[in-house]
């Protein structure tokens, strides 16, 4: 049996600005989502996982919308994958699917767009080579949005596929979505050579993109947006703010707008060849706009941002969704950075969060 991978992504800076048709800085990262793919002539999807020993899910590929509702939450990924293929013309007569993931679930590291994009290279290896990678990541996000029922941005699909080694993938989503030209742009980002290092925080305390948090913040967004009567808060400036009356929506417009300013700032610097050290402020204003803005920080996120700041980071934030899941910090010396922030938790009465190192790797591809 054939295998791909498919990486998980952490976002330099450019949280909830996707589904604003904004600005967004993802890298890929070593950790990901492992598919076998093998075809089958029974009309069938044999799907398992080795994070779920003993549950085995297939269905007939006619029956898969049929049977959206009654299928385990989890196997909804990557089904819907299949899904997607076949309704938009492609023969599957059959396939067996294996999934095996590195990647933390509910760590805002992108594990479910993993399994999506992985299936979905391999499917176009196996079922429809003449796909190219702009229409994978269209299919990888349309089947979370709509077999899965979680309403993500571009963002995630997009890092999964598009990023390559040593870089941070620019992406303009909205140029993206309409496939325009200069649409995305690979960034320098080689920390390793700046005597750096970015480490992720996984505080354990996952979060759920498919509750109500999410989906209530981009229906904020969208208010936000007919308030001032724009296509997105994308197009949205600090001057339009004060003619939203309702301060919970100026609140979250405030922050669309100045994370977008922080992408921007922080591509122009690491185009140009700057030290890396001088976007970590950017970083962490991000963190302060997330968490007082748009209110999707959590205190175990918070507690591991200033502990990282306490340990010498150039800064530090929150990633993902929110509510939970992991924290980034750019540092000089891991190790250190890493060992405060777990003495620091162990005071408390929350889990011992995982810290790691992480670089910027490839897309997708078949191993």
């Amino acid at each position: 049996m054939d295998k791909w991978i498919a990486p998980g992504r952490v976002n330099i800076i450019g949280e909830h600005t996707d589904y604003n048709d904004g600005f967004v800085l993802p890298i890929a990262l070593s950790l990901g989502v492992v598919c076998g793919a093998q075809p089958r002539g029974d009309g069938r999807v044999r799907l398992t996982s080795a994070q779920r020993p003993g549950d085995v899910v297939e269905v007939l590929i006619n029956d898969l919308g049929p049977q959206r509702d009654r299928l385990p939450g989890w196997a909804r990924y990557p089904l819907g994958v299949v899904d997607e293929f076949v309704r938009g013309g492609h023969r599957i007569d059959g396939v067996n699917l294996e999934l095996d993931g590195a990647i933390p679930i509910g760590a805002g590291l992108s594990s479910s767009a993993a399994v999506c994009c992985a299936v979905t290279i391999a499917l176009r290896d196996l079922f429809a080579p003449e796909l190219g990678d702009r229409r994978m990541v269209d299919i990888a996000r349309a089947a979370e949005n709509g077999f899965a029922g979680v309403p993500t941005g571009l963002l995630d699909q997009s890092a999964s596929i598009l990023c390559t080694e040593g870089h941070a993938l620019f992406l303009d989503v909205r140029a993206f979505a309409a496939s325009e030209p200069a649409a995305s742009e690979q960034i320098p980002f080689d920390l390793q050579a700046a005597g750096m290092a970015l480490i992720v925080a996984d505080t354990g305390q996952p979060h759920d993109l498919a509750d109500g948090g999410y989906a209530e913040r981009r229906a904020q967004c969208e208010a936000a947006a007919h308030a001032l009567h724009l296509p997105a808060l994308r197009d949205a400036t600090a001057e339009d703010l004060p003619r939203l009356r309702d301060p919970l929506l100026r609140r979250r417009a405030r922050h669309v707008v100045s994370e977008n300013a922080r992408v921007l700032a922080v591509v122009e610097q690491l185009r140009a060849g700057a030290d890396p050290r001088v976007v970590g402020e950017l970083l962490t204003a991000s963190h302060r706009s997330l968490r007082v803005d748009f209110e999707v920080s959590a205190p175990a996120l918070d507690l591991a941002v200033a502990a990282a700041l306490g340990a010498g980071a150039y800064g530090a934030r929150m990633v993902g969704g929110g509510f939970g899941g992991s924290i980034i910090a750019l540092v000089d010396d891991a190790g250190h950075v890493a060992e405060q922030i777990v003495n620091r938790f162990a005071t408390t009465s929350f889990a011992q969060p995982r810290v790691f190192a992480v670089a910027p790797t490839a897309g997708a591809r078949k191993l």
